[in-house]
């Protein structure tokens, strides 16, 4: 196939004209450029082997006749959606700014993708997909892993990325590379449309050749944008927080993604208004800060809540509250409540019916502490400043109580068990300030957002927007990609491990140090105690033999996860006291940076809690049953209910 109209044109297949071009992209924001593309994670099958495939084994055998590294590396990963994740951890620990490329085969290698598809556009960060499809051309349906559909010929499993991404193509010429690429490439770059984007590749294409134009190679630079405020919206924010009395800051992921922590420090020192923080969000005041009152929402501190309860401005910057940052819309209890967004996307600046300032929150932070210490500067307070730093202490004496727990709770513990809180504590001590934590699903992130003590900005990283069990190997992996000067500590429990430990061989492979604390509970904890305050009483959330009147209710299982680490390559410490944790600790941390992942193996026991948070999360419970738990349990719900409302009130 040829392109007559070049006048400079290179003769290469589709596949390596994807690997040429992604090559040559970079990112770039406040005159920082960078690759936007760190490598290419993978797993090959007949849909991808002979098209990308070829094509990153060309580009890696000319980088190495060159004396030197291929620009765009490949990693062999173990599980699709696992290596979605990897690619998620790596770009959001690089605030947004660089991420990988995943590559598979058609049918089920497709569709392993789409939970990290969903997890990506969920959490708005970029990634690009490149699934495989079937052939083109149709000269033998159906091949191998193709989906037959009576209604509709063109339509393949590819098509269910759709929904799941920020932008799709499907390339079914070469002509229609170039204009995909360049649409990817966009909306990868976007702060606001930012998401999963995939580039569905028919297996026949990719190994077709064309004559590009060499234009298409050139390097180029993506800018990442700063939207700035509008100086009106600055000026009406102002006016509403100026009327404030009890305001409380809101801070989500979008200050981390914009670099806004020195200018969120500035503007809570300037004015006094206490912050609290999303999941995302975590971090974006330091431990110790004398504005800082922690988590808020379902899984907040005590602190945040009580100042949330009787707020009169929130102020959210970068955050899209979520069913948990705001407790099911039963957190801010203040009924005359206003809001203030900040956000650089307009669909989250109007949530809450808050007033919206529609731009980059680093930029617009710094606009409005300016206008803020006018002639006539703005400050809550005396009595604000002392209630919120009493609540805070309050709070923080119950996690350090939690942390190192007195005979009142250690004596009632089987031995060799631990609390889940005792266990997060050694960690958060013993682990380096610029260390990052990770977690993705069960207890441990309510657990991590209540007691974690954050002492660096990219400290904390808890992917919680689609809380995805599994993600938690590979995103340790990712992060460690990301800034290899870091370790990292993978909090996981048996349920999410057993979901996704093979990504633990990557890591071997890639001669990865990250730190798995492996806690062993025999079952899904989180959901256990869920079940038991609805009413359904840890109903299948155990790991346990079935008894011969049919229920699993008998032993728990022999299951040896230390053992099943151990078979896959990993390092492996076992504990059964704190003093062990604390020296298992001390000696993952003291392993070699090159010396693969080391698995710190702890059983805990799962009906001792954290402490509550005083908040609610929306659980619909069952209306009618034979069961008194049951029935307790919806009446909780319905008065509960009553406290939930809508924030519809023009700010």
């Amino acid at each position: 196939m040829t392109h007559a109209s070049a006048t400079s044109a290179v003769r290469l297949t589709v596949a390596q004209a994807v690997v040429r071009f992604l090559a040559a992209q970079f990112s770039e924001r406040d005159g920082e450029r960078r690759r936007l593309f760190a490598g290419v994670l993978g797993i090959f099958g007949h849909g991808n082997v002979a098209g990308i495939g070829q094509a990153l084994l060309q580009h890696e055998l000319a980088a190495s006749a060159d004396g030197g590294g291929p620009e765009l590396p490949y990693v062999l990963a173990r599980n699709e959606q696992a290596m979605v994740h990897t690619a998620v951890a790596f770009a959001r620990q690089n605030d947004r700014l660089q991420t990988w490329a995943c590559t598979s085969s058609i049918g089920p290698g497709s569709t392993n993708m789409l939970t990290g598809a969903a997890l990506a556009t969920i959490n708005r960060i970029p990634v690009l997909l490149l699934p495989s499809g079937a052939f083109a051309t149709r000269v033998a349906p159906p091949v191998l892993q193709e989906l037959e559909q009576p209604y509709a010929g063109d339509l393949s499993v590819n098509d269910a990325f759709r929904p799941l991404s920020r932008f799709y193509d499907q390339v079914q010429r070469p002509e229609q590379l170039a204009a995909a690429l360049l649409g990817a490439m966009r909306v990868l770059t976007d702060p606001v449309e930012t998401g999963a984007v995939t580039l569905s590749l028919p297996q026949d294409v990719q190994a077709q050749a064309y004559d590009w134009p060499t234009e298409l190679f050139a390097e180029r630079s993506w800018h990442i944008a700063r939207p700035p405020a509008e100086a009106d919206r600055v000026a009406a924010a102002a006016a509403v927080i100026r009327e404030a009395r009890r305001p409380l800051i809101v801070a989500g992921g979008g200050v981390h993604y914009s670099g806004a922590e020195a200018a969120l420090q500035r503007f809570c020192e300037a004015t006094g208004i206490p912050v609290g923080e999303t999941q995302a969000g975590k971090g974006s005041l330091l431990h110790g800060h004398p504005q800082l009152v922690g988590a808020i929402g379902s899984t907040g501190t005590t602190a945040a809540n009580a100042l949330a309860a009787g707020a009169d401005v929130v102020i959210g910057i970068g955050t899209r509250y979520s069913d948990f940052t705001t407790a099911s819309r039963t957190v801010f209890g203040n009924q005359a409540v206003r809001f203030v967004n900040i956000n650089v996307a307009g669909f989250d600046a109007v949530k809450q019916a808050g007033l919206s300032v529609v731009a980059d929150a680093r930029d617009a932070l710094q606009q409005l502490t300016d206008v803020l210490a006018g002639d006539q500067p703005y400050r809550v307070d005396d009595g604000y400043t002392a209630e919120a730093g009493r609540l805070w202490a309050d709070w923080d004496a119950k996690v350090q109580a939690a942390y190192q727990p007195g005979p009142d709770v250690t004596d009632r513990l089987a031995p060799g068990l631990l609390t889940q809180a005792q266990v997060l504590g050694a960690v958060n001590e013993l682990s380096d300030p610029r260390d990052v934590v990770l977690c993705a699903a069960g207890s441990m992130p309510g657990d991590l957002h209540k007691l974690w003590r954050v002492r660096d900005r990219r400290g904390y990283h808890v992917e919680y927007g689609y809380s995805c069990m599994g993600y938690e190997i590979p995103g340790a992996l990712g992060i460690r990609m990301a800034d290899p000067s870091r370790d990292v500590f993978a909090m996981v429990g048996d349920g999410g491990y057993l979901m996704m430990p093979g990504e633990l061989v990557t890591a071997v492979q890639e001669r990865a140090k990250i730190i798995v604390v492996l806690v062993q509970n025999n079952g899904f904890g989180s959901i256990g105690a869920l079940s038991e305050s609805l009413g359904s009483q840890r109903f299948g959330t155990q790991y346990r033999y079935r008894t011969e009147d049919g229920r699993l209710a008998g032993e728990y299982l022999p299951v040896d996860l230390a053992a099943n680490a151990r078979s896959l390559g990993a390092t492996v410490i076992e504990v059964h006291s704190a003093d062990e944790l604390r020296d298992a600790i001390g000696a993952a941390k003291a392993s070699p940076g090159d010396g693969g992942p080391v698995v710190v193996h702890v059983q805990t026991d799962p009906l001792v809690s954290a402490p509550d948070s005083d908040a609610w999360w929306d659980v619909p419970v069952s209306e009618v049953a034979e069961l008194d738990s049951t029935r307790a349990a919806h009446e909780q719900y319905r008065q509960q209910k009553k406290a939930q409302r809508d924030y519809l009130a023009p700010s």
